[in-house]
């Protein structure tokens, strides 16, 4: 299977996603903001945390309207696989390939520790290995991670089960303490936690890796 990680610039976790993704099995090419095309045969994208474009105008604003977002849409809408972390999560919902936004923290205050996940479905190829209703630790490092929604389109995360991932104390005033959520096939997949920062156990946990591995084996299956 083949990943590509988007870098824009202010990324700061590509490299991690990439190591990541080459963990699971992936074979991974890197991508800058300025191409037009996707490497021939990927088939996940992989858009990383940091600050694209230095968070002017809004999170991952600009990063959307960057060359490589209408070859990452057009992706997306074929079926493609596409996993934004944390920043990624910001330029996903900018794309309109997730809905809702990412607003300030409640707090107001950037937040950076590691905090309780629980899965909330395994119905989705990068959440099939986990159990539902598991527990996991996952790190956040996050100024604007405060995942809004109005009352309509919550409805309709919980009615689909497109809610992936909650956290177990709610760290930024997420709306029903959203931490991850799905897109309507279920390919795209935004989150505010970092996975890919618990690959190892070195880095103090393994908990992200299920996610990668769920998706090579869910990718497979597709």
């Amino acid at each position: 299977m083949k990943a590509a990680v988007v870098t824009f610039p202010g990324s700061n976790c590509d490299r991690d996603l990439a190591v990541a993704f080459e963990t699971a099995g992936f074979q991974v090419a890197r991508v800058w903001h300025k191409d037009t095309a996707l490497p021939a045969g990927t088939d996940v994208v992989g858009l990383p945390g940091g600050f694209s474009f230095g968070d002017y105008l809004r999170c991952g604003a600009i990063a959307a309207q960057s060359p490589i977002a209408a070859a990452v849409k057009a992706h997306a809408v074929r079926g493609g696989f596409v996993l934004g972390v944390c920043n990624g999560f910001q330029v996903l919902t900018e794309m309109h390939l997730l809905p809702g936004a990412l607003m300030r923290n409640a707090g107001l205050k950037f937040v950076c520790r590691s905090v309780g996940l629980r899965v909330a479905t395994t119905n989705s190829a990068f959440t099939s290995v986990y159990g539902r209703g598991q527990e996991i630790s996952v790190p956040i490092a996050h100024h604007d991670g405060n995942f809004t929604i109005d009352a309509e389109g919550l409805k309709a995360l919980q009615d689909q089960d497109r809610i992936a991932f909650t956290y177990l104390a709610n760290p930024n005033g997420a709306t029903a303490d959203i931490a991850g959520v799905l897109s309507a096939n279920r390919r795209v997949l935004g989150m505010m936690p970092h996975p890919e920062r618990v690959v190892e156990a070195a880095q103090g946990g393994t908990d992200g890796l299920s996610l990668f591995a769920s998706l090579m084996g869910g990718m497979a299956l597709a």
